[in-house]
């Protein structure tokens, strides 16, 4: 069993990357995305829209955040100069029509060592010609760089999403994401002040809760993004992955959120009327636990997300729908 988690913030990085021995780093091509594809998205206005999201190449995010898994398809080096323009053109050269476009980095949009800022000019002329461009970004680097990115779109709508991780105070401090509240706030008072739009992701039971705790800090969480004039709040399941996470649930700290416990807190969500609400389901399957009602509840939640809507809940007489 590994050493149990530092308190220390060096301590933690430290620990962080030790739990990586076992973990492959992915080899990847800084002229290509590891990744692109286009699907269906409610917008803002009700309408379902085509989304073309497209996961960038680049160096490294410089945090540590105890549950993260993207830095498996990142550099270990800076990506040259026109990587990150030539890796947009090659997907949009293969993805059908669409509307927005996500630019997703496995990291922060405005870290200067992972997007140069001079290539801000080239990326903005492949991408303002969609309606609404969605980058991510933590909250520390929220600053006059994204004002002056949103200009040289010209009239495409910038989003930038955060991750709150969680409205839960000490479990916030114990990722290791080295941000409070009150910086995600002011960073988001920040956009609002610049009109520029607010996506929020928050996790599902991250490390340190129980599923009880899980279900009702993600409601607070919620609560917290809206209060923020968040206009989207994803909720990712938390997944292993990373090395950290397992070495958690062998120390009993950690262990993945129930299907229900999802389903909840998107339903609570919708169910507010603030703003959207999304449930991540990429892997899913990791939350399958009844084999009966899986495919049904699944498809349940896909109608979630595009309708924004509560179907009613499917009846299952093997696990009653609680796993």
């Amino acid at each position: 069993m590994s050493a149990p988690y530092p308190q220390g913030l060096r301590a933690r990085d430290r620990w962080i990357l030790a739990q990586r021995a076992n973990v492959a780093r992915a080899v990847l091509d800084p002229q290509r995305p590891h990744a692109f594809f286009v699907e269906e998205e409610r917008a803002e206005n009700g309408e379902l829209v085509p989304v073309a999201t497209v996961f960038l190449v680049n160096r490294e995010c410089p945090w540590r955040c105890l549950m993260c898994d993207l830095w498996r398809n990142t550099l270990t080096y800076a990506a040259p100069l026109g990587a990150i323009p030539a890796q947009i053109e090659h997907a949009l050269a293969r993805l059908p029509a669409a509307r927005q476009i996500k630019l997703y980095n496995s990291g922060s949009f405005f870290d200067s060592k992972a997007i140069p800022v001079a290539e801000h000019a080239a990326i903005a002329r492949r991408a303002r010609n969609f309606e609404r461009v969605i980058v991510e970004c933590h909250p520390a680097l929220i600053n006059a760089r994204c004002v002056r990115f949103r200009d040289l779109l010209r009239g495409a709508k910038l989003e930038i999403a955060m991750g709150l991780e969680t409205a839960h105070a000490r479990a916030l401090a114990q990722l290791n994401k080295r941000m409070t509240l009150a910086q995600f706030a002011a960073a988001a008072s920040f956009l609002r002040a610049h009109d520029i739009a607010l996506r929020v992701f928050i996790l599902l039971k991250p490390p340190f809760l129980d599923e009880e705790e899980a279900l009702y800090w993600a409601q607070r969480s919620l609560d917290f993004a809206f209060a923020c004039d968040a206009s989207v709040a994803a909720l990712i399941p938390t997944r292993s992955g990373n090395g950290a996470l397992e070495a958690l649930a062998e120390q009993k700290k950690f262990s993945p959120p129930k299907l229900s416990t999802l389903e909840a807190a998107l339903a609570y969500g919708l169910a507010q009327n603030r703003g959207r609400v999304f449930a991540d389901l990429w892997d899913l399957e990791r939350l399958r636990s009844c084999p009966h009602c899986f495919v049904a509840r699944a498809a349940r939640l896909r109608e979630m997300n595009l309708k924004q809507t509560q179907p009613a809940r499917i009846d299952c007489p093997s696990c009653g729908g609680a796993t």
